[in-house]
């Protein structure tokens, strides 16, 4: 298990030696606030969010890459709880003893949620700024950006107390509700710890099955998360989600996440806790890091295999660079 410690400052680290002071909250470090997302407003002009998957553009819209009702016949495909009846093939319904359904390629109006983390998880840095603030900018950002295309734009934001369903609206009346909700969300006034992996892992599967309930068929879904405590069943609504959605998964993790500091004593605070985190055991050093090397390549897995973009990205990191980079290289 990754270490998470508290929420009032990032968790700094020091070799014998009492860590930093309190940081300033409205730094852009531990929190953020809604004029500073509205000043990512000209960053994002220069972000890609072309659809993945995409066959073929028209001017005006987007063609979309998945599977609806439409004009243009595209395949058959075996019958889905939900299809449309009134779409039944019925020649090959008979043919075959199984119900199978008409798919057709259709130009659709592209609808954008952003799927925001704010578990307790994402309150931890030891460099650059909080999970959770990197997540906030770079839902600004491609909030931003989604609006300048025309897109509607609607949001998910959770954590283990709290959820909030924003349904996709045009124009950046809907963005500013979008980025008020994320700046004064009150996992940032949250001082209480949830170590408890299984409640960690149930709220994030059940916001999961919520997204899917509110997703529109060709959905450009941004998740934007550190993924901690995703299981089978959560890596499951997401092979779900991908099968009528763009997915793009933006993983936020820390330096420490990574690999363990160098051999030594490291005393280890959240601004009211204090803790000795000791490096020199070799075994330790390495399950460690193979840890983290086992969740990213499920990740990467699980997106190759699904058709998911995964973007990665880390506390210390400038997100527009990182985004740039990463969007740069989507089909």
């Amino acid at each position: 298990m990754m270490p998470a410690f508290g929420r009032s400052q990032p968790s700094s680290i020091s070799q014998n030696s009492t860590p930093a002071g309190t940081p300033d909250p409205d730094d852009g470090v531990v929190s953020v606030s809604l004029s500073s997302l509205i000043a990512l407003h000209h960053d994002a002009e220069s972000l890609s969010l072309k659809p993945g998957r995409i066959r073929s553009s028209i001017s005006g819209g987007y063609r979309s890459p998945f599977k609806g009702r439409g004009m243009e016949f595209d395949e058959v495909r075996p019958y889905m709880q939900g299809d449309d009846v009134r779409i039944l093939d019925w020649r090959v319904t008979a043919r075959t003893g199984r119900p199978h359904t008409k798919l057709f390629r259709e130009e659709r109006e592209r609808a954008v949620l952003l799927w925001v983390d704010l578990r307790h998880s994402m309150f931890f840095a030891t460099q650059g700024a909080y999970k959770a603030v990197r997540a906030a900018q770079v839902a600004a950002l491609l909030g931003w950006r989604a609006v300048s295309l025309g897109d509607r734009l609607g949001a998910l934001l959770f954590s283990e107390a709290s959820h909030i369903e924003l349904r996709p609206k045009r124009g950046k009346a809907a963005l500013l509700h979008v980025l008020s909700q994320i700046a004064n969300h009150v996992a940032w006034k949250q001082q209480t710890a949830h170590d408890d992996t299984r409640s960690a892992t149930h709220v994030l599967n059940q916001t999961l099955v919520r997204l899917r309930r509110v997703a529109q068929p060709g959905s450009l879904i941004i998740l934007i998360s550190d993924f901690a405590h995703l299981n089978g069943q959560g890596s499951a609504h997401l092979a779900q989600l991908s099968r009528h959605s763009d997915l793009i998964l933006a993983d936020i993790h820390d330096m420490l996440e990574m690999e363990l500091p160098p051999p030594g004593h490291y005393r280890v605070s959240d601004g009211a806790r204090f803790l000795t985190l000791a490096t020199e055991d070799r075994d330790l050093r390495e399950g460690y890091r193979q840890r983290f090397i086992q969740q990213q390549a499920m990740l990467q897995q699980l997106c190759r295999k699904y058709g998911m973009t995964l973007l990665s990205l880390t506390t210390a990191q400038d997100p527009l660079a990182a985004l740039r980079q990463g969007l740069g290289k989507r089909v």
